[in-house]
C-alpha cells in the first residue's frame, strides 16, 4: 500500500477532519482514506477502459458529428506468383 504526506494543511481544515472522523468513529487517517475512495469512485471511469476515459476527459467540450464515408467491399488478396 502507498502512503502520502500532506504538508501545509490549514489548521481549521485539520480540525474539521478530526471532528468528522470522530463523528464516524474512525481515525483521521481512515477518514481521509474513506473520503478519497468515495470521491474518486464517483468521478473516475473503470480502470482499463480507455474509450470511457477519453470520453470523460473531453465531454465538457461538446460533441463532434463526423461524416463517415461509405464502406466498400474489401478487395481480393493477390494470388501468389503474380
Amino acid at each position: 500500500m502507498a502512503s502520502i504526506t500532506i504538508r501545509k494543511l490549514d489548521e481549521s481544515l485539520k480540525s474539521k477532519l478530526r471532528i468528522r472522523a470522530a463523528c464516524n468513529n474512525r481515525s483521521m487517517e481512515d477518514e481521509v482514506r474513506n473520503i478519497l475512495q468515495t470521491v474518486l469512485a464517483d468521478t473516475l471511469p473503470a480502470a482499463g477502459n480507455l474509450g470511457e476515459s477519453i470520453h470523460c476527459r473531453f465531454k465538457a467540450l461538446g460533441g463532434v458529428d463526423l461524416d463517415l464515408p461509405e464502406r466498400k467491399p474489401s478487395r481480393k488478396p493477390p494470388k501468389p506468383g503474380r
